[in-house]
């Protein structure tokens, strides 16, 4: 007899406790995959990315290593369109009645410095997850996308003599669609809604025609989460949105944080 076949399957043993566990899996994967991109249709990147089933009560463990075979079977394309298709196959390879998965990711997308035109990667954080029931249609769906951002305090600049003190910081949105979109345009609409948006490589000419802009385009996070959330609740494609914004203040020991969620 082989070795093989005197291994014994103890994941699927049963178990008389007969308790049931919500979510089992694996968690923190590290995984290199491939998202659609607007300009290039693909780019390769690097995904921390969590996956859970269901563990019925009769069962005494789940097979963990089905969960990264799935993954390289899908040869690490993930997107908004085969996400669905991926925890569908979750629940069936484990035979469990409910998957789940998180996917975050860091996104480049190369840009021109306003004046100078020099280029460079700026980097975006984004992530995707969801949850399947055993009717195999999606129970939450949500894309979340971060981008760096630059804003000018209002009140600083209608009381300083000589100027008036702006800050990096960071606005999110989590979105539900309709169908599919591009991650580059939602980043458009929040970079919009800034004082001004951030770059990796600024010239003189640049940081000049950057700080001259924030001043005349001053924001609280208020303002910040309010012009996105008008952009978003104009787009038909958006069922559901939540914006959050954090400012990074230069002269507070603490950040300036505001948030809203609406239907649309």
């Amino acid at each position: 007899m082989s070795d093989k076949a005197e291994m014994a399957d103890v994941q699927s043993m049963p178990d008389d406790r007969e308790i049931e566990i919500d979510k089992v899996g694996v968690k923190n994967v590290k995984y290199p995959i491939i998202v659609l991109d607007k300009v290039n249709s693909i780019q390769n990147t690097i995904a921390t990315i969590d996956m859970y089933v269901n563990l019925p009560h009769h069962h005494k463990g789940t097979h963990m290593s089905r969960f990264v075979e799935i993954l390289h079977e899908n040869k690490n394309m993930i997107n908004m369109k085969n996400f669905p298709e991926i925890l569908k196959e979750l629940k069936n390879r484990l035979d469990a009645e409910s998957s789940h998965m998180i996917i975050r990711f860091p996104y480049f997308i190369k840009k021109e410095a306003p004046i100078s035109k020099t280029q460079s990667y700026m980097e975006y954080q984004c992530g995707i997850w969801g949850s399947m029931d055993n009717d195999d249609i999606m129970k939450e769906f949500v894309v979340s996308i971060s981008a760096p951002i630059n804003t000018l305090c209002p009140c600083s600049k209608e009381i300083s003599r000589y100027g008036a003190h702006n800050q990096r910081g960071v606005a999110k949105v989590d979105l539900k669609v309709k169908k599919f979109f591009w991650i580059e345009d939602i980043i458009n609409i929040i970079e919009k809604c800034a004082s001004s948006d951030i770059y990796s490589i600024l010239k003189r000419e640049d940081e000049k025609y950057i700080t001259e802009r924030a001043f005349e385009n001053p924001k609280f996070v208020e303002d910040v989460v309010r012009d996105i959330a008008d952009m978003l609740s104009q787009d038909a494609n958006v069922r559901w949105f939540a914006v959050e914004a954090e400012n990074f203040e230069s002269i507070h020991n603490h950040s300036a944080y505001a948030y809203l969620e609406r239907n649309n």
